[in-house]
């Protein structure tokens, strides 16, 4: 390129690949975290896709409890993190980004950051280890909605969780990132 071209030219940063040739991605993986692309069978009638279909990798924890649970438009469910349980989510509607933070001391992936992106088109279900921080921002013009098949009851008295507001330092994740600023022209 020309030393006289545009000045955006030379403060633009080169594109990084995020995926290989055969589509795997190139992201770092917390160790545990596991995620599942359920088949849609899809009719004339509308759609079914299998959210518990025997044992599995993903499923290898008994079912024992299971709730729903919605995040409205713009709005982010978290930071938690449960010390006892693992969280497992179904997407049932609309697209949610999941951030999760590794903080076991014991983890070979301890400090990764993952992000997972729940889609009826993509990634349905997510398995959430003990120990790893998660927040779950609503990213569709609609309500999403999800199913959580935690493997312990939730317990009134003393609920396994840990909380941080959502702009912590404490969390190398800059979560305002996900929220631009609308600009008016």
């Amino acid at each position: 390129m020309s030393h006289d071209a545009d000045p955006s030219l030379s403060a633009a940063e080169k594109d990084s690949a995020t995926v290989t040739p055969s589509g795997e991605s190139l992201a770092r993986h917390i160790a545990g975290v596991s995620t599942q692309s359920p088949v849609n069978h899809v009719d004339h009638r509308g759609r079914v896709f299998e959210i518990y279909a025997g044992d599995s990798s993903h499923w290898q924890e008994p079912l024992t409890y299971c709730y729903a649970f919605t995040i409205r438009p713009g709005q982010t469910k978290g930071w938690g993190l449960h010390e006892k349980k693992l969280d497992r989510y179904t997407l049932i509607s609309g697209e949610v980004l999941v951030i999760l933070y590794d903080a076991r001391a014991d983890s070979p992936t301890r400090g990764v950051v993952q992000n997972v992106v729940l889609t009826a088109q993509g990634t349905r279900q997510l398995r959430i280890p003990i120990g790893v921080w998660h927040m779950n921002i609503c990213l569709s013009e609609q309500e999403a909605y999800l199913i959580n098949h935690p493997t312990q009851v939730y317990e009134h008295g003393a609920p396994d969780r840990l909380l941080l507001p959502w702009n912590t330092t404490e969390i190398p994740v800059d979560v305002s990132k996900f929220f631009p600023n609308q600009y008016k022209a």
